[in-house]
């Protein structure tokens, strides 16, 4: 009779990529941050003097803004990794577009709600929409960038589906997703408080 010898079964690890990882981290703080200003704006709340008002219908249109922009975006990623060219190329700038309208919106509607009297410094409630809007829109900012570069190199390079490039699309991708869920929490949370 042969003994057989059982080796251990080596189990394929998956590995995030250092990128990825390092977004998330950033994410992870982002939301640290909102949660700290949301506490903030709860324990405040409770202290009294506090201004009832509520939002401009603008923060609704910009809402559905964003959200277009993140499908659009997922779309164009999709069309990336198929290799349709023209509709990857069509729906990232899109994307980006939609982006940039949806800052423009939040600009309106922080007009609109000083236009009526409830500016940065009319009352706590209102500082504490204008920050928690105005850090989102600085976040956003940051993703029009990403993907300004990303539409720049799309129309500027011949189109490849390589792993690095893959890589680079994913990371814009859920950057845009991340602000994009960051935004529809911050605006249903702010509904409910107004």
């Amino acid at each position: 009779m042969e003994l057989v010898e059982k080796l251990p079964v080596r189990k394929k690890r998956t590995r995030i990529h250092p990128h990825k990882f390092a977004l998330w981290v950033a994410c992870a703080s982002i939301v640290m941050m909102f949660a700290a200003l949301i506490s903030a704006y709860v324990v405040r709340r409770a202290g009294g003097n506090w201004l009832e008002f509520g939002l401009p219908d603008v923060f609704y249109y910009n809402t559905v803004v964003i959200i277009l922009s993140s499908a659009f975006l997922h779309m164009s990623y999709w069309a990336f990794t198929k290799g349709n060219t023209a509709l990857y190329r069509s729906l990232l700038g899109g994307a980006t577009f939609l982006g940039i309208a949806f800052v423009g919106l939040q600009y309106v509607g922080w007009e609109t709600l000083a236009a009526s009297g409830i500016g940065f410094k009319a009352n706590p409630s209102s500082s504490f929409l204008y920050v928690i809007s105005g850090l989102h829109a600085l976040h956003v900012m940051g993703g029009i960038a990403a993907l300004i570069i990303a539409f720049v190199l799309s129309v500027s390079r011949r189109h490849e589906v390589t792993p690095l490039r893959k890589l680079r699309f994913e990371l814009v991708v859920h950057y845009w997703h991340f602000v994009d869920i960051l935004w529809i929490y911050l605006f249903g949370f702010l509904l409910t408080q107004a």
